[in-house]
């Protein structure tokens, strides 16, 4: 098992390397000059260039790579062009929305979806199979952002249960708590139909395989032979799943963010790309691609768990 966590581990952090490379070419090939655009149209070329340098805007290609991914391993993400506040700073403010928000929606995806993937495995090609199927299909066709409007429009501005958006912050918990519900269902439903699809035809294949009617000539009940022998096989491919999930949850929330005018890391990006705020969004970027490489690495240590054959690797 150490060795198949070594070779993971390599794996992952070359592959950190090179999405790094990836997020500096492209963003700095964009068209446009952060400090003309901050300046104005008026500007002179002599304000612009002492602007330039003032934020660190000079230099090779090259040297200000070196610069971005040394600053980071030293915990030093840069200052924002706009905000003109260590970059730091504000990931420490937004990510204390997003990282609640993509928690909260992935719990309740998982919760919706594996019973539900569950009973309709259990059932395949009932009626109630078929609803399941079908109700899943239609959360997977619904764009987030439309069914978080018709949330708001239901709970919000009709029944006035839920406020519209904002955050009133975590000084008060329970409001803080209640401003993420909207946005978690309207993240967690889709992703709870396609999650509930994977656990269905995983557990589908799986009581499929021998060992299964092996158990169940041994006298096993149906139910007993899927908690005891099923679903912990079928419960491989969901794994990968919730972790891509959560990446998606944590770094795939812009739209939610700003449906509900929420001060996350996804709303910070979107502001960074507007104003041409490259540093913030080269960071920020590049934390949500190390938290989808560790996602990823944790999965890893989940599949050795689950199943045994990696643990002799």
């Amino acid at each position: 098992m150490l060795r198949y966590l070594l070779i993971r581990a390599l794996s992952l952090s070359l592959s950190l390397v090179v999405a790094s490379i990836v997020i500096f070419a492209v963003i700095e090939v964009i068209p446009g000059d952060p400090a003309a655009f901050m300046l104005g149209l008026n500007a002179t070329e002599d304000a612009i260039a002492n602007l330039r340098a003032e934020l660190g805007l000079g230099g090779s290609l090259v040297e200000r790579y070196v610069s971005w991914i040394t600053g980071m391993l030293q915990g030093d993400f840069g200052t924002s062009y706009t905000y003109r506040v260590p970059v730091g700073e504000l990931i420490a403010d937004r990510i204390w929305v997003s990282l609640p928000l993509a928690i909260f929606a992935l719990i309740l995806s998982t919760l919706i979806a594996i019973p539900v993937g569950i009973i309709a495995a259990t059932n395949r090609g009932n009626g109630g199979d078929f609803a399941i199927m079908g109700l899943t299909q239609l959360g997977i066709a619904v764009p987030n952002f439309w069914f978080a409007m018709l949330l708001v429009l239901l709970f919000a501005v009709t029944l006035s249960w839920f406020s519209a958006g904002g955050f009133p912050g975590w000084d008060n918990p329970g409001p803080a708590l209640k401003s993420l519900v909207l946005p978690a269902i309207a993240l967690a439903l889709p992703q709870a139909s396609i999650l509930a699809r994977v656990m269905r035809s995983a557990l589908i294949e799986t009581l499929d395989q021998d060992y299964i009617r092996t158990a169940r000539a041994r006298g096993l009940s149906r139910g007993e032979t899927i908690r005891r022998h099923a679903l912990r096989n079928a419960l491989i491919p969901v794994l990968t799943i919730i972790g891509l999930q959560f990446s998606f949850l944590l770094a795939g929330a812009i739209i939610i963010e700003n449906v509900f005018f929420l001060p996350g890391l996804g709303r910070l990006v979107f502001q960074g790309i507007t104003q041409r705020d490259l540093v913030v969004v080269e960071s920020v970027t590049m934390l949500l691609v190390f938290a989808v490489i560790v996602v990823t690495f944790l999965v890893d240590i989940a599949y050795a768990i689950v199943d045994p054959r990696l643990r002799r690797k």
